[in-house]
């Protein structure tokens, strides 16, 4: 759509030049002058003005029809559209539901606006009611194609049946155009009009027979043909149109256009056969050329007709024959189409490609004329080529609501591609609005003030308008601020999402309670963050309690800064909510950020120190459960004199020295269960005891307790303690503790000597075992096979085992090793090479050996035979000393596969 501000020059310019164009074009009119003189102001009112009504159809127009601001137009395949032009703002949609290939051919309405009558171009017609929403198929007219309709004005019901047929060229000629008229003493006129003729069937009907329909006038003439007009040229159609100037009353004139001309007159009902007189013909003037700009449609008015071309409309005076009005369609509307008058309202209707044009309309220049501006300006809303003009006539007669209206029905048929358009008419409404509200407060007119101010709240709530006010919400905000309306703003900020925007204003005006209102509402993790601080100085409990509320979804680590600023300096009453909230972080968000447990450790220590030994006893025992920092804690705890929570971190940081001799100043049962700590370390255990044995003794000098340590530990003796005592201390304090540790001291001895007398006797029979292993022996027959490599035993050295296994010592050597352990490898490579070297040695006796050598090497060759034997021996014991089918290495290797993984798949493909 063009520019609203625009259209209102470019009708201007087109209404200039078609007034020149009309005064250039008298000398070509095809008819003689009537004498009349010819004389136009500048400043005269012209007779006739376009109003482009904003209508842009979804689909492609078809056909259309109006009677009685009844507007029906067929739209796409198979869509009508219904407008009362009373409410143009409330079009009415119906689907024709035809699943064929049918299309709508033409639409007919009767003079009520009440029965549409929808031709289908596969030969069926359709019928639709004003108050219904159903279509309805009229069977009996199906297999006639619907080309015109006469309507009996006089009738609330129509007949259907055949009375005539009408031929041209020797051929069946379908009607282009059909009128039925009532004239004097009961006279009917009716005017079938094919391609190149007009005939006139006029008759009169008897009273009271008006149901029987006309047959009495048809059947009259089936001997010859009725009065008719022919014209040579013929365009392929023609139509006819008539003027009434009152309702319900006969038609005065008539104006017929064909092939070379428009011919019109008046209507005489007195004449017996043909009713038209003074006929006259206005041949087309020499810019209507019929081979590529022939005219499409005529309407007639009480002085004028108009003739419809493919761009443009000519008005022609039916006095003097002369053009008083062309206007010229700009290319943007396409091609123009039709052009049809409602012979109720005497409005006209021009249809295009991309927009319809109501022509003559007075309706709502008569209404403002009559001071019904708010119907004034409904219908105003409908054009377009005047807007500034239209607005100032509102500015001008001071009508603010009625501009208003006119303002928003202009704003509801825009596009939203019309973006400045839109935006131009929102601020101007906006201003409008707020101008009425301010009226109306200053009156005390407070129901009026309430139902303007839910008016424009809806207004500014309207999705239609959310990109706009969006993109342009600074500028509302000012008009909203000049005019100091706060709670308008503060709905619109809401409107808009500018939360920020509403709790900045809250918070201004001091109203905490109702930012954080906002805030839990709308759940902003990041206003959350923002607004916290100053909403936590005020109303620490609400906000903690919102913050309980969000849960996970925010992040108690962003929350600090705002705890810690206040928590220092604030109240008590915030001091604990920030203790709550970390709490509840804790314990039952289970957070484990370490930042949020040292907050609530230093919390603690500062000022619920109550808690602090709790929170260290049930946050772990162990460093690796701790979320806290233990260095951190443990400086914290000794900033604060907290010793017995000093020992605890000491505890888990594995410092047992230091927790000992810090919960010694404590309590001595703190250390004692300090000291039993380290399980696997006697020593260290039995150190931390000494410290408390002489902490008992030096400091508290209770020989008491001294005594109930040994009791404690069974690592200390009545000796380890005796030094930490003074000299001047008599027996008779350790008397019982002597006795009971010499008694300890003398059961001890004797379980040792049970112990020697045991392991006496068991080497006793160890060595017979031994002597009498060395006394066995085992037959080995020739024919014997090594048990691993299945061939004969006896032709080199060979093992056997009293299970009965015998395995060659080169073959037993490759089943043992792989299942020896790394060490066990590693020596036995070195044996190996230790008897390798001894072999060397042993085969250098058979060199001759000079003389002074001669005691030497007999003395060496004793110690290597003793060494070869000894490693031999070794060997044995690493390779030998079970069966390797039958020992412990078969029972290690059960879950070991039987392919090594590695080479499963070269096992594998060798069997394939």
């Amino acid at each position: 759509m063009a520019s609203i501000l625009d259209e209102y020059e470019d009708s201007q310019n087109t209404r200039q030049s078609a007034q020149q164009h009309s005064r250039l074009s008298t000398a070509n009119i095809g008819i003689t002058h009537s004498g009349f003189v010819n004389v136009r102001l500048e400043e005269e009112k012209p007779i006739f003005n376009k109003q482009r009504i904003d209508f842009t159809p979804p689909e492609k127009i078809n056909h259309l029809a109006v009677c009685s601001n009844q507007l029906c137009m067929s739209l796409g395949k198979d869509t009508l559209l219904r407008i009362d032009l009373a409410k143009p703002d409330q079009p009415n949609q119906i689907e024709l539901g035809r699943k064929d290939e049918s299309k709508v051919h033409k639409l007919f309405l009767d003079p009520t606006g009440s029965h549409l009558l929808i031709s289908l171009s596969t030969s069926e017609c359709l019928y639709l009611n004003r108050n219904t929403q159903k279509v309805r198929s009229l069977s009996r007219w199906r297999g006639h194609l619907i080309e015109s309709v006469g309507w009996n004005k006089l009738l609330g019901n129509q007949y259907f049946r055949q009375v005539h047929s009408l031929e041209e060229d020797g051929k069946p000629a379908p009607v282009c155009c059909l009128e039925v008229e009532r004239g004097l003493e009961n006279k009917y006129l009716s005017s079938p009009l094919p391609a190149k003729r007009l005939f006139q069937f006029v008759g009169k009907v008897a009273e009271g027979s008006e149901q029987q329909g006309f047959s009495s006038i048809f059947s009259q003439n089936q001997d010859l043909l009725p009065s008719f007009q022919e014209f040579p040229a013929n365009m392929g159609y023609s139509e006819i149109t008539f003027y009434t100037s009152k309702l319900r009353t006969s038609p005065k004139a008539f104006a017929w256009m064909m092939g070379n001309g428009v011919l019109y007159g008046q209507l005489d009902y007195v004449r017996p056969d043909s009713l038209l007189s003074d006929v006259q013909v206005w041949e087309y003037t020499a810019d209507i050329d019929l081979s590529i700009n022939k005219p499409i449609s005529i309407v007639l008015t009480q002085f004028h007709f108009l003739l419809l071309l493919h761009d443009r409309v000519k008005a022609i005076c039916t006095l003097n024959g002369q053009v008083v009005y062309e206007d010229v369609f700009p290319d943007k509307f396409g091609a123009l189409k039709k052009m049809i008058k409602d012979p109720v309202g005497g409005s006209t209707a021009v249809t295009g490609q991309s927009a319809w044009t109501w022509c003559l309309a007075k309706e709502a220049e008569h209404c403002f004329q009559n001071k019904r501006y708010l119907e004034s300006a409904k219908c105003y809303a409908l054009t377009q080529n005047y807007f500034e003009e239209i607005a100032l006539k509102f500015i001008e007669a001071k009508q603010e609501e009625a501009l208003k209206e006119f303002l928003l029905k202009k704003l509801n048929n825009l596009k939203q591609s019309e973006r400045t358009q839109i935006t131009l008419l929102v601020t101007w409404l906006a201003e409008l609005y707020l101008n009425r509200l301010g009226q109306l407060e200053s009156d005390g007119n407070s129901i009026i003030f309430q139902e303007t101010r839910e008016e424009f709240r809806h207004f500014l709530s309207n999705p239609k308008h959310k990109e706009c006010l969006f993109n342009n919400r600074s500028t509302i905000y000012d008009l909203l601020a000049s005019h100091g309306n706060v709670d308008d703003m503060v709905y619109f900020s809401v409107v808009m999402q500018d939360y920020e925007r509403v709790i900045s204003h809250y918070c201004q005006h001091d109203d905490y309670s109702a930012a954080l209102d906002v805030l839990s509402k709308h759940c902003d993790q990041k206003l959350f963050y923002k607004f916290s601080p100053v909403l936590m100085q005020h109303i620490p409990k609400k906000v903690v309690d919102a913050w309980i509320q969000m849960g996970k979804r925010l992040d108690p680590k962003k929350l600090i800064p705002a705890l810690m600023n206040y928590s220092q300096m604030g109240s008590t009453q915030q001091i604990s909510e920030t203790i709550r909230y970390m709490e509840f972080c804790v314990y039952e968000l289970t957070v484990t950020e370490e930042a949020i447990h040292n907050y609530l450790l230093s919390l603690y220590a500062k000022y619920k120190p109550e808690s602090l030994l709790w929170y260290l006893e049930q946050a772990g025992t162990h460093a690796s459960e701790i979320h806290y920092d233990l260095k951190y804690a443990l400086r914290l705890c000794a900033e604060h004199g907290y010793l017995q929570a000093c020992v605890l971190v000491y505890r888990i940081m594995e410092l047992y020295e230091e927790a000992v001799d810090l919960a010694l100043q404590v309590d001595v049962d703190l250390a004692k269960s300090c000291a039993d700590l380290p399980e696997d370390d006697e020593e260290l255990r039995k150190k931390l005891w000494l410290k408390i044995a002489r902490h008992v003794v030096q400091e508290e000098k209770d020989v008491k307790k001294a005594m109930n340590c040994l009791s404690s530990c069974n690592l200390l003796k009545i000796e380890d303690i005796l030094p930490f005592f003074p000299d001047f201390v008599t027996i008779d304090h350790f008397k019982e503790a002597i006795c009971s540790s010499l008694e300890e001291y003398n059961q001890h001895i004797e379980e040792l000597k049970q112990e020697m007398e045991e392991a006496t006797e068991s080497a006793k029979r160890i060595r017979e075992d031994i002597q009498e292993m060395r006394n066995k022996y085992g037959v080995v027959d020739s024919q014997e096979k090594c048990a691993a490599c299945d061939f004969p035993l006896l032709n080199r050295p060979f093992y056997l085992f009293l299970c009965g296994h015998m395995f060659h010592y080169d073959c037993l050597f490759q089943e043992v090793t792989p299942h020896l352990t790394t060490y066990r490898q590693s020596r036995l490579e070195e044996l190996q090479k230790k008897l390798a070297a001894t072999t060397l040695s042993s085969k250098s006796r058979h060199r001759p050996v000079p003389k002074d050598e001669g005691d030497t090497a007999s003395l060496g060759k004793g110690s290597a035979g003793t060494s070869r034997e000894q490693i031999k021996s070794d060997i044995d014991d690493l390779i030998a000393s079970e069966c390797v089918y039958c020992g412990e290495l078969m029972i290690k290797s059960i879950d070991k596969p039987f392919i090594d993984p590695q080479k499963f798949e070269e096992e594998k493909s060798s069997w394939l």
